[in-house]
């Protein structure tokens, strides 16, 4: 799913959206954290890459920026058995996570649709998983350990002054060079798929709260979701769900593309991170080339926001390649989608279009807008700064953390200054 793109026509850079292109001046990939710490230091405008996984300018430094990638950086997975912790490090990404936690009997309560991820872009930006109980990935942070401005290590941890700005903060407040995460004693999951979930008569709150995770997945196309994935925790209660019939062959959420790219399917037990996530880490995630969008509203008007989508299906279902319907529950991060409220998340993945996925997005956005929806920062939407602010109580609080942390603005761009309306 990587496609290539460049930093002001030098050295190529990767991104998953195809038409994401960067205009840094500069490129570097570190092999150390004091490589690093000088490079900051002696930076004025600097943006850090994570996994590439974001469809809009978020990490982009504009033109006179740096732009960096911590993926040379020493990996450092540390985990604390006897604290059920573990320290790892801002280049990492989910899945060698995963596999490491796991070998020593310990687990993630949640992951993300994808284990391709870097963990600190994903907490980042909100990134969640689903399940009514199941706060987004930055719930899991019990520390973060940043290189701010000048070059110094700063190190928040939960309960302390400004902890609640510093893990989803968009990159605005310093590199994170390492995060320490809780964790709980290892568990195995099963999935089962159904299909064809009628949206007349759809009781959300039952469907959703059937598992630890569900996942709706429908094209827009016609009336209902198309498939529902369940994911139950073997050491939970059984799954009940009989509002849709079992699927008879292995799915996969994009239609057409290979189901072997898929967690294993028919409530066959596996790891934890081997089915919490809908994609395997050793292969291609999602459609290979795509735009996506996202949006979090309350979890309360879920049924009514879908049936406000169905009335207008048509005008953005044409670009549309899947989407999926997930809940997620409140946290407490000042710039999470998911603050302060427990959510229903509307996921879409587009074909490689802009010129038509934008419109598409506006029509979602004009039937969404009377929820209060909050866009996943990293993915494609158009909703204007000062709508951001509304649905953001805590937003002035984040403004007075980025001056304090980087009053010179170093860690901005573009994007941030404009969303976040930040000097």
């Amino acid at each position: 799913m990587t496609e290539t793109a460049h930093t002001g026509g030098r050295q190529p850079v990767t991104n998953w959206a195809r038409n994401v292109t960067y205009t840094a001046k500069e490129f570097h990939r570190p092999e150390s954290v004091e490589a690093l710490r000088a490079l900051v230091a002696a930076t004025a405008r600097l943006r850090v890459l994570g996994s590439g996984h974001s469809f809009n300018t978020v990490a982009d430094p504009g033109g006179e920026g740096v732009l960096v990638s911590l993926a040379a950086l020493p990996p450092v997975v540390d985990v604390d058995t006897s604290a059920r912790t573990v320290r790892v490090s801002g280049g990492v990404r989910y899945a060698e996570l995963a596999r490491a936690v796991h070998a020593q009997g310990l687990a993630l309560a949640n992951m993300a649709s994808l284990p391709h991820i870097s963990v600190a872009g994903s907490v980042a930006t909100g990134t969640h998983g689903s399940g009514i109980g199941n706060a987004p990935l930055a719930s899991a942070v019990r520390e973060i350990e940043l290189l701010t401005a000048d070059g110094t290590t700063v190190r928040l941890a939960r309960g302390d002054a400004g902890f609640d700005g510093a893990v989803t903060s968009l990159g605005t407040l310093g590199v994170v060079t390492a995060l320490t995460l809780d964790l709980e004693p290892a568990y195995e999951v099963e999935q089962h798929v159904f299909t064809e979930l009628p949206l007349d008569g759809l009781d959300f709150e039952a469907v959703a709260g059937s598992a630890y995770s569900v996942s709706l997945f429908t094209d827009w196309r016609a009336p209902g979701f198309r498939t529902v994935w369940v994911k139950r925790r073997t050491d939970q209660a059984p799954v009940d769900f009989p509002w849709a019939a079992p699927a008879t062959e292995a799915q996969h959420p994009v239609p057409g593309m290979p189901s072997a790219n898929c967690t294993g399917q028919f409530g066959v037990a596996g790891p934890w991170h081997e089915r919490l996530p809908h994609f395997r880490a050793e292969f291609t995630p999602s459609s290979g080339a795509e735009y996506q969008s996202e949006y979090l509203l309350p979890r309360a008007a879920a049924t009514n926001a879908l049936r406000a989508l169905e009335a207008v299906r048509e005008e953005f279902s044409g670009p549309l390649l899947t989407c999926e319907v997930r809940t997620v529950a409140a946290d407490t991060q000042w710039l999470s989608p998911a603050h302060g409220r427990d959510s229903a998340a509307v996921h879409f993945t587009w074909a490689d279009d802009l010129p038509a996925v934008l419109p598409a997005v506006r029509a979602v956005e004009a039937a969404l807008d009377p929820f209060e929806p909050r866009p996943h920062w990293g993915k494609v939407f158009t909703t204007p700064p000062a709508m951001l602010a509304a649905r953001y109580p805590r937003l002035a609080d984040f403004r007075a953390l980025a001056r304090e942390l980087d009053p010179t603005g170093k860690f901005t761009n573009e994007f941030v200054r404009e969303a976040l309306e930040l000097p």
